[in-house]
């Protein structure tokens, strides 16, 4: 039978002392993923559009800039934008390249879920609209994108957690968020690992928090397009 040191696993004691510095980092965390999921969603409708447009040059560019993207791991996007640009005498503080390579990342995400909820409306929805003399800005507004957000809400909660996970990584670019604080108080306390079940347990509150804030929204979306 294993004899497991727990004491060396988790240390209850110093992860609670340790909470209140960890949670420095919050305000990072949470500043880093929602301004980098507003921008991107902001990137993402117009890459969605540009992908379903008639004009070929618009959506190959769309699709490149989305196959890139989703292709190029968000590490090495980070380094490039903090450790590479400096190079060309382009100068980024850690925060805003997190931001940057955040926002850039989740758009050819967005503009995938986006274009897919535009398309699944009915045509009918369209037709019907321009048969009532509407312009295209109008339709979009007021018809379209209400019943595409129905569909596209849960997908685009979970490119939210994946960003409020994702912003660990923005710790290899010295940003001091939730994961650079513990890591900071494991290496000081020689006990890296009670400090990343500790990291693990806050990510998932943060997340478990926003999941709520996603279901309620889907009900009263549901309430609303019924």
């Amino acid at each position: 039978m294993l004899d497991i040191q727990w004491q060396y696993i988790f240390d209850p004691v110093l992860a609670w002392n340790s909470l209140p510095y960890v949670l420095k980092g919050l305000g990072y965390t949470l500043g880093i993923s929602v301004t980098s999921m507003t921008i991107g969603l902001a990137i993402g409708f117009l890459l969605a559009i540009m992908r379903m447009s008639e004009r070929k040059l618009a959506s190959i560019i769309a699709r490149i800039y989305i196959s890139f993207m989703r292709g190029t791991p968000l590490l090495v996007l980070l380094f490039i934008l903090y450790f590479g640009f400096p190079f060309i005498g382009i100068q980024f503080s850690a925060v805003n390249a997190a931001i940057i390579g955040f926002s850039l990342s989740s758009s050819a995400y967005i503009a995938e879920i986006l274009r897919s909820a535009l398309i699944s409306v009915d045509k009918g929805q369209w037709e019907a609209a321009y048969a009532l003399g509407l312009k295209w800005p109008v339709v979009m507004r007021k018809i379209i994108i209400p019943q595409a957000m129905r569909i596209a809400v849960p997908p685009l909660s979970n490119v939210l957690l994946d960003l409020i996970k994702g912003t660990a990584l923005a710790a290899m670019i010295t940003v001091p968020e939730i994961f650079q604080q513990a890591k900071i108080v494991g290496g000081r306390e020689f006990d890296y690992m009670t400090m990343y079940i500790l990291v693990a347990l806050v990510y998932w509150a943060i997340c478990s928090i926003f999941a709520l804030f996603q279901d309620v929204l889907e009900k009263r979306m549901a309430v609303y397009t019924n």
